[in-house]
């Protein structure tokens, strides 16, 4: 028995020495490069393979590597990076020791978390580390892809760059070398897990360089980390090269593989990654942007996201003397001119399919900066600065089928988005002719917005988020619309849109349902009279009797009224009213903040953001062909007096008049020949 103890306490021995006779110590006291080879000798052998080590610099990390002392290569391969001149743009002073704090990385300090709107702490297991794979309270798989991106340590680096506050440093230290230990190995496949999920490790590869180069000289950043991260991105730069997907995501995943060849061209691989990054990124930018700037997810979220990845990754290879084609900064400079032209009065971008109301503002006054595009800058600051276009206020983008009609370039001018293009590539919602209004500085019909991909908020809302019951759409029995075609295969063509200087003209048609009896076709045609009103024609074409339900949805900060036939609403300023034009008799319905027996009337503007909203539906019932005219007007604060008069309907065109007390307007509006829209102003 013995025998038997003493050989078990000769093996505890054993295995709590290293091959080099050190005792080993727990993750959180590795600091030196003794401490991480001793406990990680594999991974830093495995880490000095990755380099070149006959690139220029590095001859005495070549050299102790030969004779095989591996403690002092890494000491000099530390030393190469600390003495160096490259990546001057990453590297930043060290800053003055202070004991300045900042409430919201103190919240980071503490492993609290704000992600996608909800707050979580990160749980820590009995090993000492946080639990990477924590989803959040809502039990939300895309708060753990999220947290896995480190998004909290470049606000947490950029407070100790401002305050000086040792705390913070030695907070990234010990969050990074806790993160890269426990995600060893790496697994070297494509994965959907949290920690090595594609997006989270493009999004890493972009933070990392510049915590490595910004606190090289910090005494509060130790060897072991700094070697961990080293080690660490050549596996991330592997994933990026061999398993990115398409599309936006593509963009985010080879531009990190252009960030981490470009900023250490000493990896072996570096030049082969970056030659393969040009290729795959503008060979994607021609799949994945549409002739007309528009990225075929047509979400204006996502088009911001590949749009600032596009140009990141020309930064970064300008960096490298790498050269692009030159429809690569064309590209880009119709991209920035898309989102100039269908910004709000307001600055918030479209909101439409899975997106974000965020603002546009900067990211327009960047790209006419960048561009020199005065009138850009004068769209994005409502006409304070720069040079008034020459052209709009309306535009059309036919590949997108995006039409967005304005009255002006005011904070309070009038501005509509109206969808009559394919379905997207990504992102998608069911909401073909959907229709949004702002005016005089106040969003009023709206898009019900993107809610949640997953957890407890999706389960409830995503069906809604994405069907046509979110819209302001026709419901024909009660049903929604069917996707789409994901790409257009040609733009709209000029049958479908007029712009004019007194007035707008844009229609389309849908006509697949879901599990809809029989055949049914929406064609909507829309009307601005620039300055005045729009005019809505909803042309119903059926085969059978049908219940009709018109959905008009309303931003939350709206008072909705109804008075008789007529919805409007009743805001100090700015407003709206909905007229039925005909002898058309509605059941007229308010619905806010319904969860059974279905969702209806919620409005989410951000993920995770959701809130009651007033949706009012139009029902009525129709036996044969019908055709459904709106008068929508917008006022400041009281909607003047209009009397509209259907003067003659065929099954080509609908011939409207609409009266104030000192103007009379002759409208004819064809449901799908634009040749025949016109206007006479008497």
């Amino acid at each position: 028995m013995s025998k038997i103890i003493n050989s078990l306490l000769l093996l505890i021995l054993l295995i709590s020495f290293s091959e080099k006779g050190v005792a080993q110590k727990s993750w959180q006291e590795i600091s030196t490069v003794e401490d991480v080879y001793t406990n990680y000798p594999n991974v830093i052998i495995n880490m000095l393979g990755q380099f070149n080590l006959e690139y220029k610099g590095l001859e005495k990390v070549k050299l102790a590597y030969a004779d095989d002392n591996i403690v002092l290569a890494c000491n000099e391969l530390l030393a190469y990076y600390k003495n160096g001149s490259m990546a001057p743009d990453l590297r930043k002073a060290t800053p003055k020791k202070t004991n300045e704090t900042r409430a919201v990385a103190d919240t980071t300090l503490t492993d609290v978390l704000f992600v996608q709107n909800v707050r979580g702490k990160v749980p820590v297991g009995a090993d000492g580390h946080r639990d990477w794979y924590y989803k959040g309270p809502n039990n939300d798989k895309e708060w753990a892809w999220l947290s896995n991106r480190h998004s909290q340590l470049s606000g947490v680096y950029s407070t100790y760059l401002e305050t000086g506050n040792p705390k913070y440093a030695e907070y990234i230290d010990l969050f990074l070398r806790d993160f890269i230990i426990k995600s060893m190995p790496y697994p070297a496949v494509k994965s959907s897990t949290s920690v090595w999920r594609g997006l989270e490790v493009s999004f890493r590869a972009k933070v990392w360089p510049k915590i490595f180069f910004g606190l090289l000289n910090s005494e509060y950043i130790t060897p072991a980390t700094q070697l961990l991260i080293l080690s660490s991105l050549p596996d991330h730069a592997h994933y990026n090269r061999n398993f990115h997907s398409g599309n936006n995501w593509l963009t985010m995943e080879i531009s990190a593989l252009a960030t981490v060849a470009a900023y250490f061209p000493e990896f072996k691989k570096s030049d082969a990654w970056l030659d393969y990054a040009i290729g795959a990124m503008t060979e994607s930018m021609k799949d994945q942007v549409y002739a007309d700037g528009v990225q075929t997810e047509l979400t204006s979220h996502y088009h911001n996201v590949s749009l600032l990845n596009f140009e990141l990754f020309k930064e970064i290879c300008d960096k490298a003397n790498k050269e692009l084609p030159d429809f690569f900064n064309k590209t880009i400079k119709a991209m920035y001119s898309y989102i100039s032209h269908v910004v709000r009065p307001s600055g918030y971008r479209i909101l439409n399919n899975d997106g974000d109301k965020g603002s546009d503002r900067k990211y327009i006054l960047k790209g006419a900066k960048l561009f020199n595009h005065p009138d850009w800058e004068y769209i994005a600051t409502n006409g304070e600065t720069g040079t008034k276009p020459t052209d709009g206020p309306s535009y059309f983008y036919p590949w997108a089928g995006h039409f967005v009609s304005r009255s002006g370039f005011d904070a309070d001018a009038q501005w509509s988005f109206f969808d009559i293009g394919p379905w997207g590539s990504g992102h998608q919602h069911n909401d073909k002719l959907h229709l949004s209004i702002s005016a005089y500085g106040r969003d009023l019909l709206v898009d019900s917005g993107r809610f949640a991909y997953t957890g407890e908020v999706a389960e409830k809302f995503r069906p809604y988020a994405k069907g046509s019951a979110g819209h302001n759409l026709i419901l024909i029995d009660g049903k929604g619309q069917q996707p789409g075609p994901k790409l257009a295969e040609k733009p709209v063509d000029q049958n479908h849109f007029k712009i004019r200087d007194n007035f707008d003209y844009a229609s389309n048609s849908f006509d697949q349902f879901i599990d809809l009896k029989g055949n049914a076709k929406h064609t909507r045609s829309i009307f601005y009279v620039r300055g005045e009103f729009w005019v809505v024609i909803d042309r119903i074409t059926t085969d059978t009797p049908r219940k009709i339900d018109a959905l008009w949805h309303w931003h939350p900060e709206n008072k909705v009224v109804q008075n008789g036939q007529i919805v409007s609403t009743n805001n100090t300023r700015g407003n709206l009213a909905i007229i039925p034009v005909g002898k058309q008799n509605f059941d007229i319905k308010f619905t806010s903040g319904q969860e059974n027996p279905e969702i209806q009337g919620w409005y989410s503007p951000e993920y995770n953001l959701f809130e009651p909203n007033t949706a009012s539906s139009y029902s009525t019932t129709i036996n044969s062909d019908t055709t459904l005219v709106w008068l929508l007007v917008p006022s400041e604060s009281v909607t003047p007096k209009l009397k509209a008069k259907i003067n003659k309907e065929t099954k080509d065109e609908v011939h409207l008049s609409v009266k104030s007390k000192t103007k009379s307007w002759q409208l004819t509006i064809p449901f799908n020949n634009s040749a025949d829209a016109k206007m006479i102003l008497k």
